[in-house]
């Protein structure tokens, strides 16, 4: 996949952007489509909650 090929979702903006053209320090990705970038901060939450529920499970053992 070109950089030209992969989105990033600016955390700054909250712009997608095609390519990576912004600071690292406000980039998520890369993404292969536009809508998984523009899901970045939903997907990430997620997976936070996720990994919250397993380190929970875990110490509850």
């Amino acid at each position: 996949m070109s950089n030209e090929e992969q989105y990033w979702y600016n955390t700054e903006t909250g712009a997608v952007e095609v390519g990576r053209r912004s600071s690292w320090s406000h980039l998520m990705g890369p993404y292969g489509t536009r809508a998984e970038a523009e899901a970045a901060l939903q997907s990430a939450k997620s997976r936070n909650e996720s990994w919250d529920k397993d380190d929970e499970d875990w110490r509850n053992k």
